[in-house]
C-alpha cells in the first residue's frame, strides 16, 4: 500500500473524463439549487412572521415579491420588465435610497 493517491481520471479517455465532469458539475447545481430553496424558505418564513412595521420593510418584502416574478416567465413581457423596474426605482427614490 501507497501513501500517494492515483488520479484515475488521467487513465481515462477524453470522453469518460468529460462525462465525469459533467456528472459533478451536475450535482453540484443540484446541491446549490437544494441549498438556495432552504434558504428562501427560511426567508420568506421571516417575511411572513410579522407585519411590515414600516414602509421601509414593505417595500424590501414588494422588492423581493417582484424580483421573484421578473425571473418567471409571465414577466419577460416587456412591457412587465419596464413596469417591474419603474415600481423598484420608485421604492429607491422613496425611501431616500442612493
Amino acid at each position: 500500500m501507497t501513501d500517494k493517491t492515483i488520479d484515475l481520471d488521467q487513465h481515462r479517455g477524453m470522453a469518460a473524463q468529460k462525462a465525469t465532469e459533467l456528472r459533478r458539475l451536475v450535482a453540484d447545481v443540484e446541491a446549490n439549487e437544494q441549498a438556495l430553496r432552504i434558504r428562501q424558505d427560511e426567508l420568506e418564513s421571516q417575511l411572513v412572521a410579522a407585519p411590515a412595521a414600516n414602509w421601509h420593510e414593505a417595500a424590501e418584502k414588494a422588492r423581493y415579491l417582484l424580483n421573484l416574478f421578473s425571473a418567471s416567465l409571465a414577466a419577460h413581457d416587456p412591457r412587465r420588465q419596464t413596469l417591474i423596474a419603474a415600481v423598484l426605482a420608485d421604492f429607491k427614490r422613496l425611501l431616500g435610497e442612493s
